[in-house]
This record gives structure tokens, sequence and C-alpha cells, in this order.
């Protein structure tokens, strides 16, 4: 499965690639990262719809998640990817706009990897 995290923060890529080096290795996953909106839909754009999930941080510098969720709902109608949607914010607002927008999921920072490990074994 391949999985297009999205966060502004460097430090995730390296996060991912420990808590998700087993799987990694074994090619039961295979992440790619973009650290904005913008290098999120160049990258879907580059890879095809090969993205079968999106897990993308809400709060960014110029192309918010949610408006990144809206387009990607818009213009990847076949086959939909799924979009789990992170946040460092829980609150009802952002949930609510997300899960309008489309979200599959909402998840809250810091990532509880053990649950986000037990999703991604239900999607395999």
């Amino acid at each position: 499965m391949k999985i297009l995290v999205v966060d502004d923060e460097q430090d995730v890529k390296v996060l991912f690639q420990q808590r998700f080096r087993k799987e990694i290795r074994k090619d039961e996953l295979e992440f790619v990262f973009a650290f904005s909106g913008e290098e999120a839909l160049n990258l879907m754009k580059a890879m095809e719809h090969e993205a079968v999930l999106i897990l993308s941080d809400i709060n960014m510098p110029g192309m918010s998640g949610l408006e990144l969720l809206d387009t990607i709902k818009k213009n990847y109608v076949k086959p939909p990817p799924m979009v789990m949607m992170i946040t460092a914010y829980g609150d009802d607002e952002n949930r609510t706009m997300a899960k309008n927008l489309g979200a599959d999921d909402f998840l809250t920072k810091p990532l509880d990897f053990s649950l986000l490990k037990d999703k991604l074994i239900t999607l395999t």
C-alpha cells in the first residue's frame, strides 16, 4: 500500500520511517512524503492515483490540509483515495469541517502509532 504523508514538519518523515521500519522493509507499506499541500498535489499527479491512503496535517502554511482534502475529493474520484486528517487541534470545528469535506478519518497529534498501525492493517 502506498501512503502519502503530508505535513509541513520535516521530522515527520524520520518518525514514520522509524515507526514503520518493519512494514517498509517487508514492502507491506510504502511512504511518500510531501511538506506542503501544493507539493502533495504535484506528487499525486506524478503518481497517477497510486496513493491508496493520504495522511494530511490540517494546519500548514500555504494550502491548508482542509483545502488539500477538498481538492483531492473533487479531482481524484476514480478510485477515490482514503484521506485521514491529522491535527494538533482535536476541536469539533476542524473535525466537522474535515468530515463534511469527505475525510475518511480524523487523528490527533501526537499520533498514536499503534492505533494508526491497526487502522492500516484493516485496509491492507
